[in-house]
């Protein structure tokens, strides 16, 4: 009984953390770190789309870090982007762990697309380290590279090939979610719309629609070269956003698709700041139901702590 009370309070005092106000902060500097980003990549994709010169920087987050490295006090400013990634981070472990605030938030499916996002703003958190460290040095490798790389590591190992496959798979799977969420204005569920104006609500509606639609298109795409990797056999067909966007110049509809894509990117940077704005925060200061003893269960009664 001791224990299970202890875990009890141990929970509520992590859930109490998770809903702080320090928290709120670190998703909102987190989001607003992600819009940087996604606003660069597809700045230097239109760039790509148009034939003009990015500097030889991938249309990517490494390009979008080198772009960040390369202006005046650009290693302060590629810190500040470190501590907002870093940020994000913290903030989705948080969710991991107590689950994301709202209907539905202790979802298993939730909480593990939250570690999913923790550890992937870790390492892009770790990357922008590195290249700080350096002074922003165009030295690292792009995305392109770094992808090709790991698949080949992946397909050498035992059931390998299985293992890229389904990773593709799910890759495809979530940008197909993506996509039908952000047609369905799921994510409006997150934000404080009450506070919006009519015009600026649609403003925002119409940011993530498109900025979600065209990361999910991205997404599930980059998945498709994945799936292939894996039924070739060939760690080459494997695509890193770079990739994946010029991808789009060879179709019929040409540089044409690789802009709206490029646009599609920058939209949802913007929608990311629109979200750092409003999105919904924890209730603060709202007492938390203490643990009961195993005889009230039948009671009905709440107690609160005072």
């Amino acid at each position: 009984m001791a224990i299970k009370k202890g875990a009890a309070q141990a929970k509520a005092q992590g859930q109490r953390v998770a809903d702080s106000r320090a928290m709120e902060v670190m998703s909102r500097v987190g989001l607003s770190a992600r819009g940087v980003i996604y606003v660069l990549v597809g700045l230097l994709a239109v760039q790509m789309g148009f034939g003009g010169d990015s500097g030889g920087k991938e249309a990517d987050r490494s390009g979008a870090v080198r772009t960040i490295g390369e202006q005046p006090f650009g290693r302060v400013l590629l810190w500040a982007l470190v501590v907002g990634l870093a940020a994000m981070a913290l903030w989705r472990l948080s969710e991991a762990a107590f689950g994301p605030a709202g209907e539905g938030g202790d979802k298993w499916t939730r909480r593990l697309g939250s570690l999913g996002l923790a550890v992937f703003y870790t390492v892009i958190s770790i990357g922008v380290v590195q290249t700080a460290l350096v002074g922003g040095s165009p030295g690292s490798r792009g995305g392109n590279e770094t992808s090709k790389e790991y698949t080949a590591r992946v397909l050498n190992w035992p059931h390998g090939r299985v293992l890229v496959g389904v990773f593709g798979a799910v890759l495809v799977i979530v940008g197909v979610v993506i996509v039908v969420r952000s047609l369905m204005r799921k994510f409006e569920e997150n934000l404080r719309t009450g506070e919006m104006s009519p015009p600026t609500r649609r403003v925002v509606a119409g940011l993530g629609i498109v900025g979600g639609v065209a990361c999910g298109v991205l997404a599930a795409v980059a998945g498709l070269f994945v799936l292939l990797a894996a039924v070739q056999f060939d760690a080459g067909r494997a695509k890193g956003l770079d990739e994946t966007l010029r991808s789009f110049a060879a179709t019929p509809a040409g540089p044409v698709l690789l802009i709206a894509a490029a646009v599609g990117l920058v939209v949802f940077g913007l929608y990311s700041f629109c979200e750092a704005r409003w999105r919904k925060a924890p209730e603060h200061g709202i007492p938390t139901e203490p643990p009961r003893a195993a005889g009230d269960r039948g009671s009905g009664t709440r107690k609160s702590v005072p």
